[in-house]
């Protein structure tokens, strides 16, 4: 399956007996799917059908869906003029114009006065009503292909650089393995070294006690199990980039184990060399979470 960012734009036009219809649809990073809707007066009957649309094809995201339609001019309501009233406001102010001086009437002024001008709503079977719905909801499927194709066309790109970071958190991993400073011959020479100054520092130590106490603490010093969680973690980060789909909660799950691990590796680090591959490994692993974020 293909792998979807969450940010995406996409338009799509139709026609339906003369009647013009455009969708606008975009989304952008969301932690659950959340649909703002900006519909014509007289078509948010539609709203509840275009959420549930939305929310069937898409798992993440914050959706804007913006619906414009335009009547042809047949299908548009004739204004209707109220003529006798009209023509007694006109001589009403041609009456005022004369006898009282004021400014003469324009024909603005006098369609605009309530009774005047009026639009008679126009009437609409529910059949007629059914198919334009119809073609507006249509219309939505192809804007949704669209935005689909748009985010897809973005997550092919984050998988390109999630299995880079992956790549790079593995190599540092077997970097970190293969450290000098892990090889038990140096770790004996280390643990020896210690007990050397302390019994230099104090002849009244107990040499075998510090022996003990100095092989106890490079026990718990060691990254072994650090090690094998990460060459996990990087082996479910493949699994999931091939399967695809909806992963992005998943893989955003798997930096924090990736973090936990890079944090534990250089807290338990006494090799100078362990720590700085510790460091980068954070690093990698911050760039590795900051794209998971844009993923569904």
């Amino acid at each position: 399956m293909n792998l979807q960012s969450m940010t995406g734009f996409a338009r799509a036009v139709a026609e339906h007996e003369g009647t013009s219809i455009a969708w606008e649809v975009k989304s952008v990073n969301g932690k659950s799917v959340e649909v703002r809707l900006r519909l014509p007066q007289g078509l948010e009957r539609l709203e509840p059908s275009v959420r549930q649309t939305v929310q069937k094809r898409f798992a993440r995201g914050n959706f804007q869906a913006t619906l414009t339609v335009g009547r042809a001019a047949g299908q548009q309501a004739q204004p209707v003029v109220n003529e006798a009233f009209l023509r007694d406001l006109a001589g009403l102010a041609r009456r005022l114009k004369e006898q009282f001086g004021v400014a003469p009437a324009t024909a603005d002024g006098l369609l605009s006065l309530r009774g005047v001008l009026d639009i008679p709503e126009t009437t609409e079977t529910e059949e007629a009503r059914a198919a334009l719905d119809g073609a507006i909801l249509a219309a939505l499927e192809v804007a949704l292909g669209g935005l689909e194709q748009a985010r897809q066309g973005e997550g092919a790109a984050l998988r390109s650089l999630l299995s880079g970071h992956i790549d790079a958190i593995e190599a540092l991993t077997l970097r970190a393995e293969a450290d000098p400073s892990r090889e038990p011959a140096v770790i004996r020479e280390r643990i020896a070294e210690q007990v050397r100054l302390l019994m230099d520092a104090s002849a009244n130590l107990d040499a075998s006690r510090l022996h003990m106490e100095a092989a106890f603490l490079a026990t718990k010093a060691d990254i072994r199990e650090e090690i094998d969680r990460l060459k996990t973690h990087v082996a479910s980060g493949r699994v999931l980039l091939a399967g695809g789909g909806a992963i992005g909660r998943k893989l955003d799950f798997l930096a924090q184990e990736f973090n936990r691990e890079s944090n534990t590796l250089c807290s338990k680090s006494n090799a100078a060399t362990v720590t700085a591959i510790g460091l980068e490994l954070k690093a990698v692993v911050d760039q590795f979470r900051e794209q998971v974020q844009n993923l569904e």
